[in-house]
C-alpha cells in the first residue's frame, strides 16, 4: 500500500500490529535499512559482511568489504546506492542490487568508530558522526569531504536531515541534539535531552547519548529515544525514553515512558497519521513502543519474541523491519483503519 503525496493519510490501528516475516542470520544483528523502493532491507551483524534480504523472497546476498562491525546503513533516494559505515573507520558506498556486489568507493571517514549515516532528502549529501566528537557532510555522488562540523563535546550517535534539507540535527552521548545549517555549517540551536544520559561514578562510565531521532508528518515535533534510570550500566539496568520537544519553540512538551519495560530505545519513525513509534531492546525483551504526542504512556506495547537492536519503517509506511540479538530479522505490519464511510444525503 501506498500514499501518494496531498492525499489523507489513513489512521493507524497499532493494536492489530503483527509479524509477518522472519529471516534467519548467522550471527546476531546491528542495524538494518530498508532502500527507497521497498525491495530490499539491508542489515549488519556482528562479524563483517552486510546482508541485503530480497523482500519477496528472502534471499540473502552477502556484501563483503569492511574489516569490522558495521554500524549503521544507508540507502540514497534513486535507490541504486546504499552506504554502510563501520568501527573500521571507513564509509563504503555499494550497489544495491547484482549477485556479487563489490564496494564502489571506500573512505577514511572518521578516526575511530562511525556511528551514524544519514541522507539528505534531495540525495545530494551524506552526513557522518562518529567517535571523534565529528560530523561530517560528504558529497553524495564522488564521496568528496564538503564540510567538517566540530562542536559535540562527545561521541556522535544519530543523525538526520530535516525534511526541507535546509537542517541536519545530531545527538552525542550527553545528550546534546544539535541543529546546523546545512549550507553554511554553523550550529542554530541545541535542545537538551541530557535525561537520556547517566554517568555512573562506581563504574567510572558515560552510558546513554541519543540513540534515534525523528521529526514527526507535521513538523511540529521533535523525538529523540535512548534511555534512562540506569542504576548499572553495566549490568544494563535501565529503561527507554523518548522525549518530544516542539520544533519551533524548542520547549520540551512530554517525556514517554513504558511502565515495566526494561532496555533502550533504539530507535524512533513516525507513521502517516503521527503515531510514534520507538524499538526497545535490552535486558526485558525487545519491544515495539507506540505513544501519541498528547499522552506520556505508551497506547500499546508490542511484544517481540527477543531484543531488537534498530528498526526501519518500509516505503509503503505500513511495515516496520526489526533486526535482533537472537540472529533473527522481524517484519511486523501495521494495519490501517479503513476510511470511514462517506454520509448520503438524504432524498427529499
Amino acid at each position: 500500500m501506498t500514499f501518494t503525496e496531498g492525499a489523507p493519510k489513513p489512521a493507524i490501528d497499532a493494536k492489530q500490529t503483527h509479524i509477518t516475516t522472519t529471516w534467519k542470520n548467522t550471527t546476531p544483528l546491528i542495524a538494518c535499512c530498508f532502500d527507497p523502493q521497498g525491495r530490499y532491507l539491508f542489515t549488519s551483524s556482528e562479524d563483517t559482511p552486510v546482508q541485503r534480504w530480497e523482500i519477496a523472497t528472502g534471499k540473502k546476498t552477502v556484501y563483503t568489504g569492511h574489516e569490522s562491525w558495521v554500524r549503521d546503513i544507508a540507502c540514497l533516494p534513486d535507490g541504486k546506492t546504499v552506504v554502510t559505515v563501520g568501527s573500521d573507520d571507513t564509509m563504503i558506498f555499494w550497489p544495491t542490487t547484482g549477485d556479487a556486489p563489490k564496494p564502489i568507493r571506500t573512505i577514511t571517514a572518521h578516526k575511530g568508530w562511525v556511528r551514524t549515516v544519514s541522507v539528505s532528502p534531495d540525495g545530494k549529501l551524506i552526513a557522518t558522526g562518529g567517535n571523534d566528537n565529528l560530523v561530517k557532510l560528504w558529497n553524495a555522488t564522488d564521496g568528496k569531504l564538503v564540510r567538517e562540523i566540530p562542536g559535540h563535546e562527545s561521541n556522535v550517535y544519530s543523525t538526520l536531515f530535516h525534511p526541507t534539507g535546509k537542517f541536519l540535527l545530531s545527538g552525542d552521548l550527553n545528550g546534546q541534539v544539535k541543529q546546523w545549517d546545512v549550507a553554511s555549517g554553523k550550529l542554530i540551536r541545541t535542545f537538551d535531552a541530557k535525561e537520556l544520559h547517566t554517568y555512573n561514578g562506581s563504574q567510572q562510565v558515560h552510558y546513554g547519548g541519543v540513540r534515534g531521532l525523528a521529526i514527526s508528518p507535521d513538523g511540529k515535533y521533535l523525538a529523540c529515544c535512548g534511555l534512562h534510570k540506569a542504576t548499572n550500566p553495566l549490568g544494563a539496568v535501565n529503561e527507554p525514553l523518548v522525549l518530544l520537544y516542539e520544533w519551533e519553540s524548542q520547549k520540551k512538551v512530554r517525556s514517554h515512558v513504558a511502565a515495566g519495560v526494561r532496555g533502550i530505545g533504539w530507535e524512533l519513525t513516525y507513521l502517516t497519521d503521527g503515531t510514534l513509534v520507538c524499538a526497545s531492546g535490552g535486558s526485558g525483551g525487545g519491544f515495539l513502543l507506540f505513544f501519541k504526542p498528547d499522552n506520556g504512556k505508551e497506547f500499546h506495547k508490542f511484544k517481540l519474541p527477543d531484543t531488537a537492536r534498530a528498526m526501519a519503517k518500509h516505503p509503503d509506511s505500513l511495515q516496520l523491519a526489526t533486526i535482533h540479538a537472537d540472529r533473527n530479522v522481524r517484519i511486523s505490519r501495521v494495519t490501517a483503519k479503513p476510511p470511514a464511510p462517506k454520509a448520503v444525503p438524504k432524498k427529499t
